[in-house]
């Protein structure tokens, strides 16, 4: 194998990204930060407890700020986080395998 070959293949696996890792790390942050917030409204209180994430139960069946809504935010977060990280980790390794013929 040519010096220029091994370091075409190296390039090509380095660029590459783990779209099931990458759908872990977004479930995490987006299930843990939606359930996160609603809590942190629900403790901070108030007279119209966080209207602005109220509107996500238009998209998010069940989803209010409650503390069952924080489960169920927790719930949809996680699902919808690692959506999206498959999603731009598929559509990353593919522009990269176009861009890299090995």
């Amino acid at each position: 194998m040519s010096q220029l070959a091994a370091t075409r293949e190296i390039s090509h696996t380095i660029a590459r990204i783990h779209a099931t890792i990458l759908a872990l790390i977004f479930a995490l942050v987006c299930g843990v930060g939606l359930f996160g917030m609603t809590i942190w409204l629900l403790i901070k209180g108030g007279e119209n407890v966080g209207p602005h994430l109220e509107l996500l139960g238009q998209y998010f069946i069940g989803y209010s700020v409650t503390w069952t809504g924080a489960v169920i935010g927790l719930f949809y977060g996680t699902v919808f986080g690692g959506i999206c990280g498959w999603l731009i980790g598929m559509i990353y390794n593919r522009i990269v395998a176009v861009r890299n013929p090995l």
